[in-house]
């Protein structure tokens, strides 16, 4: 059985590289506005995740679980490549969200 050579592996990888991209861009749950993410008004950001999350008919969650779940999923896919700036801009996203919904702040 021939072996794989490393020029194989990185093009089988870019292309699974991307996926969390394109669940960004087109997620099944939520139709998000562009570039929403990078934002540095962290009441912008949670705003237009509720508009989005209350308005859509295809998520299986509540509309709180939706938004919170894509903004988490934002922050963990990006990760390392996001700045310091904009991860605490995110962060606090998550605060106003949950604010928005009437919920209980996170537990420091």
């Amino acid at each position: 059985m021939p072996l794989k050579t490393p020029r194989n592996k990185r093009k089988n990888t870019s292309k699974k590289r991307k996926w969390s991209a394109a669940v960004t861009q087109n997620s099944d749950a939520l139709t998000l506005q562009q570039r929403i993410f990078t934002k540095t008004d962290p009441a912008a950001i949670a705003s237009s995740l509720k508009r989005s999350a209350q308005k859509s008919h295809r998520r299986k969650g509540t509309p709180f679980q939706s938004a919170m779940s894509m903004l988490n999923f934002y922050i963990n896919r990006a990760g390392h490549n996001l700045s310091k700036h904009q991860l605490d801009i995110l962060e606090q996203a998550k605060d106003e969200l949950r604010r928005l919904f009437h919920r209980q702040p996170a537990a420091t």
